[in-house]
């Protein structure tokens, strides 16, 4: 590859060509020829970092020396051509550490505003803090606190971020979440479907809550107004009942492909002597897995945009989609509303685990705390569960409950659960969902919740503003997806089109977007 090395007085690559050599040099000498493997790794590490920095600016001072010979004077949008010149600088914080970008300074004393043709070039972000730095921050942020994420920053590559600057940073890093996922969908419907869909790949739609523990002036009004009013009944912690008030629900949704699996009732609970239960084939893969999750969004735009996920990837419908649910009558609107709105034929299935809780429930109205005789009570009541059973068994535990005549106190969980399976029986047809090969347990939403929400936003005394919340939400959700890479690069285009593009002439676009 031959180099563009401009006619100035600035050495090729000089100082790190220097640097170089002189880390050379010291590995090389008498000094440190008996180091251990380790060592030596931590001196490459510690002193290797100054070579890296120096290579980028030496870069930098080169592309400064290619812009001072640049003999076009740049237009601005308003259609002024800025031909007067000064040298100028600014700072960048890299990942590989602070560097200098020398770059003109390009002015008209009949327009406002100076351009600065090197950093469109250059993508440069308005702040300090390089978009590499900012990705890296980032990275870390969806790990841990944001505390423990400028201690890494600083140990790995650096970079000297504070805490209040990485809670920014993170914010505007995420800006664009939802356009990017908009600009995905919309071209996958430009795209159509030209072959008919596999009938046994199924579409899975999933939406679920988990709540986090919010600042008073981040709950929802009513929540907060709760949370004010309460009283502690302990001074340095929070009694039962009163952590209630104190969290916002965050909404959770996924979107997946998975192969249909047949399977009997059997299948799911079944005997020790049952050979061919034991011999059943593994769980088919998911795949084209999205996750997300939102604090700031209701529950019904969250469900909107779970189905607009769901068309992009079957814009004529013509495949089975299922919609998982555990059981909230909320949720099953909204499905059943937007559902009809497309004309989509929908599936709805409340998950199987949710409705075992209620039996259980139910076997303590009939069984002592802790004996071992409810488990092959719950055990053969869903198993007719599972044969579409629900409308006879919700009866035979009523019955069941008035014979033994249990007081109200007694039945409680039996009435529980028989309203329960009298209300959502429609919805509990899992004789005819596993013979069709679907699934009936929502373990993914479920996952969901836990990794998205719970293990980085529900850590040990936090408490969360609803930006940063929000942000941490969705770039947990584009690691988990498999999304950031190609976010990022979709989130730096934008940003140059927010920053740099508003400058400058249409026919200049593109030629200090060129070396970028």
């Amino acid at each position: 590859m031959t180099a563009v090395y401009p006619d100035t007085a600035i050495p090729f690559f000089a100082s790190s060509r220097a640097e170089f050599n002189r880390l050379c040099n010291k590995l090389g000498s008498e000094e440190m020829a008996s180091l251990e493997a380790d060592v030596l790794v931590d001196v490459v590490q510690n002193e290797g970092a100054e070579l890296l920095r120096l290579i980028v600016q030496d870069y930098l001072d080169i592309r400064a020396a290619l812009e001072r010979q640049e003999p076009q004077s740049p237009i601005g949008a308003d259609g002024v051509e800025r031909g007067h010149r000064s040298g100028s600088h600014r700072s960048l914080e890299t990942a590989v550490g602070r560097v200098r970008v020398k770059r003109q300074r390009c002015s008209s004393k009949t327009a406002r505003g100076s351009l600065y043709p090197l950093d469109a070039a250059l993508n440069l972000p308005p702040g300090l803090f390089s978009y590499d730095l900012q990705r890296v921050g980032c990275d870390f942020a969806a790990d841990g606190s944001f505390d423990r994420a400028c201690e890494k920053l600083l140990t790995y590559t650096g970079g000297k971020v504070s805490k209040r600057q990485l809670e920014e940073l993170v914010q505007e890093a995420t800006e664009d979440f939802d356009a990017f996922y908009k600009a995905r969908q919309e071209r996958d419907l430009k795209r159509g479907v030209s072959e008919p869909p596999d009938d046994d790949v199924l579409l899975i739609l999933s939406t679920d809550g988990k709540g986090i523990v919010m600042r008073n002036e981040s709950l929802r009004p009513s929540t907060r107004k709760k949370a004010e009013s309460s009283e502690h009944r302990m001074k340095r912690r929070l009694s039962a009942g009163e952590k209630g008030n104190r969290k916002r629900m965050a909404e959770v949704a996924t979107v997946y492909d998975i192969d249909r699996q047949v399977r009997r009732p059997e299948d799911i609970i079944a005997s020790p002597d049952d050979e061919l239960a034991r011999r059943r084939s593994p769980r088919p893969k998911l795949r084209n897995k999205r996750v997300w999750a939102s604090v700031d969004k209701s529950l019904k735009e969250v469900v909107e945009q779970t189905f607009d996920e769901a068309e992009s990837r079957d814009p004529e419908h013509r495949r089975t989609w299922v919609y998982l649910v555990d059981g909230n009558r909320d949720q099953i609107r909204y499905a059943r509303r937007f559902a009809r709105q497309r004309g989509v034929k929908l599936t709805i299935i409340i998950d199987f685990i949710h409705v075992l809780e209620y039996l259980w429930k139910a076997a303590w109205s009939f069984f002592d705390k802790g004996d071992p005789k409810a488990e092959d009570w719950v055990s053969s009541r869903a198993l007719r569960l599972l044969r579409g059973e629900a409308g006879r068994l919700a009866g035979d535990i009523s019955r069941s409950a008035t014979m033994r005549k249990l007081d109200e106190k007694q039945r409680k969980g039996a009435d529980a659960c028989v309203k329960y399976l009298k209300n959502k029986k429609e919805l509990m047809h899992y004789d005819q969902y596993l013979a069709a090969g679907t699934p009936i347990a929502t373990g993914v939403i479920e996952g969901a919740c836990r990794h998205l929400v719970n293990d980085r936003l529900g850590i040990t005394g936090a408490r969360w503003g609803l930006a940063g919340a929000e942000a941490v939400l969705k770039l947990r959700a584009l690691r988990s997806s498999g999304d950031f890479d190609a976010y990022w690069d979709f989130h730096r285009q934008q940003e140059w089109e927010r920053n740099h593009r508003p400058k400058y002439a249409d026919d200049q676009v593109h030629r200090h977007r060129s070396a970028a």
